[in-house]
This record gives structure tokens, C-alpha cells and sequence, in this order.
């Protein structure tokens, strides 16, 4: 007899909840903002620390995927952040990124798919049916987080476009305007960011596209309107602020891995196994929601595909991953 075992990341079906109607973006938007509320950060005082309620809440979501771990802080994932066209510190995306305008927001799709365009946000994702996912994130520092995002399956959304028979990879490009990122204005990367899935990889159950964080409409320092999320792969392929997409049959580049090759690959899966040439990626510095990131951090073992072997480990079979790291 075949005993299905459930995945650790998979909730039991009495732990969803009922989905109710829900506004539209713009709508809660607007009235979020008529009530007076703002979804920007004025100052670089607020940047330091503020709560949940700057930001309009996203309700009526369903619960999807789960982690048995502690949720990071909000302060912490909402200050401590990698988003370089906003500064290559930690604390810069929230001092900077307010001056990122999100509303109204568009993504082109282009290349082998039959629906290419020019999509309004709105298009794009159904804000009727949005589940919240907490996924486990480790970054190439080797420091992780445990994050609630709220938003709806990649393959969902890709599979709108009806990408053909051609596509064998997707690309995401982080929107690049220098009037509103300051940290274009520096040569760190080739801009606009990009990032690249291969399409077994995108249309995966796991790969998420956020719209919101904590229940609350994502912050511009998390990849507002709309960030990508990959759960076993380093936190830099989780692209921010996605305003195009492209189907291709050839692998196509990523910024890290043209920036530096032999430090970062294009698959960029998380292997305990593979060091980064300046670091150890053997354990991480959990940032927990005791300690936040002051003082000392707890400190784990990091696990192959970030935990989430049982889910994508197929995908590689027979690959080699030190060479395809």
C-alpha cells in the first residue's frame, strides 16, 4: 500500500481558512490613502523603526505553505535588506526606497510566448485569490530569515501568457529609473538587475510572486509592487520591483553571475556543500524573532536546497552542483 507522507511545508487542510471577498488593489489603496494613511516612508527617522500599520492591510488571503521555524521580526525584514539600486548597505532600501513609485505599475512580456504585451498589475495578479506563504530565505552572507509573504503561485501567472513550446527559460527585470534609485547612479551592476529561472524551475509549486509581506501591502525596500520568491535558491534570485518578463530558449544572463561567474551561478541553489569563495556556506546566522539582528545570532546548519529538497531535488537529477552551482 502507498502511505503519502505530507511535505513539512505543506499545511493540513483544517489549518486554511475561509477566503473572503476582497477589494481590489487600488481600491484598498485608495482608501487606505484617503483615510490618511501612507505607503512611503517620509523620513530616514521612521526608516529606523515603525509598525504594521504604515502599510494597508491585505486581507482575505489563505494560508498555503509553511515553515515550522519562528517568523523573522518585521523590523527586521523590513531594515535589513539587499536591494543595491537603493544603496549597497543594509539600511539603505528603507531610507531610499520611498522615492520609488509603484501605482500605477505595468510588466511587458516578451519572447517565446503566444500573449505577449504590456500587463497592468492588476492583470496580472487576482487579488481575490491571495495565500499567504512562510518560507525559510538564506542569503549568500549566510545570514536567513523566516518570512510570511502574501501573494499568488508563479506558474499561475506565467502560465497566462501561454508560453511556447520554445521557452525554455524566464527572465525578470528589476525596473530601472534613476530619478527614483539613487544607487544606479554607481556602476555595482550592469542595470537593470536581472534574474533568470529555467522553466521546470518557474513553474514548480514553490516559486512565489509577492505582492505582500506580513499581511500588509509590501514595503518599496521588499520589492514593492511585485518581487519574485525562491525559496531554495540564495536570496539574490528573488528579483525586486519586477516590471519586465521574457521567455527564451537559451539560458539567459543574470546580473550576479555576469558580474562575477566563478562567485555566483546561474542556478544559485543553496548547498551546504559549495563554498562561496570568500566564505563558508556550511551553516547561517538565523535572524530570529528574540535577538532581531543585535548581538549574537543564533547559528544553524544549512540545509541542502534551503530544506526544500523533498520539493525541487528532481529538478537537478543527474546535474552535477558543484559545477552547475
Amino acid at each position: 500500500m502507498l502511505i503519502r507522507r505530507p511535505k513539512g511545508y505543506v499545511l493540513k487542510d483544517n489549518d486554511v481558512t475561509p477566503q473572503p471577498s476582497y477589494l481590489r488593489r487600488r481600491e484598498f489603496l485608495a482608501a487606505f490613502v484617503a483615510a490618511g494613511g501612507t505607503l512611503a516612508l517620509p523620513n530616514a527617522a521612521q526608516a529606523k523603526r515603525f509598525s504594521q500599520t504604515d502599510y494597508a492591510p491585505l486581507t482575505g488571503h489563505k494560508t498555503g505553505y509553511s515553515v515550522k521555524d519562528p517568523l523573522s521580526p518585521w523590523e527586521a525584514v523590513t531594515t535589513y535588506n539587499n536591494y543595491y539600486e537603493f544603496g549597497t548597505g543594509k539600511a539603505d532600501p528603507a531610507k531610499k526606497a520611498h522615492k520609488l513609485i509603484t501605482d500605477p505599475w505595468t510588466v511587458t512580456v516578451e519572447g517565446e510566448a503566444d500573449k505577449t504585451g504590456t500587463y497592468a498589475l492588476e492583470d496580472l495578479i487576482d487579488y481575490n485569490a491571495l495565500e499567504e506563504r512562510i518560507y525559510r530565505h538564506r542569503c549568500v552572507e549566510a545570514w536567513s530569515m523566516v518570512i510570511p509573504w502574501v501573494g499568488v503561485p508563479l506558474a499561475d501567472v506565467l502560465k497566462k501568457f501561454a508560453p511556447n513550446s520554445r521557452a525554455k527559460y524566464v527572465q525578470f527585470f528589476t525596473k530601472y529609473s534613476r530619478k527614483e534609485m539613487p544607487g544606479t547612479f554607481w556602476p555595482v551592476l550592469d542595470w537593470p538587475y536581472r534574474e533568470g529561472l529555467r522553466m521546470d524551475e518557474a513553474l514548480n509549486p514553490l516559486p512565489f510572486l509577492a505582492v505582500g509581506v506580513y499581511g500588509r501591502v509590501l514595503p518599496n525596500q521588499n520589492g514593492a509592487p511585485l518581487r519574485l520568491v525562491v525559496p531554495w535558491k540564495y536570496g539574490y534570485k528573488s528579483i525586486k520591483s519586477i516590471d519586465r518578463i521574457g521567455f527564451s530558449e537559451t539560458m539567459p544572463e543574470t546580473s550576479w553571475n555576469q558580474s562575477n561567474a566563478r562567485e555566483y551561478g546561474f542556478y544559485s541553489n543553496v548547498n551546504p556543500l559549495v563554498e562561496h569563495p570568500r566564505w563558508s556556506q556550511a551553516s547561517e546566522r538565523v535572524i530570529g524573532p528574540q535577538r532581531g539582528f543585535a548581538g549574537a545570532l543564533a547559528r544553524r546548519d544549512t540545509e541542502m536546497f534551503n530544506g526544500y529538497g523533498d520539493a525541487v531535488a528532481t529538478l537537478y537529477a543527474g546535474m552535477d552542483l558543484h559545477k552547475n552551482h
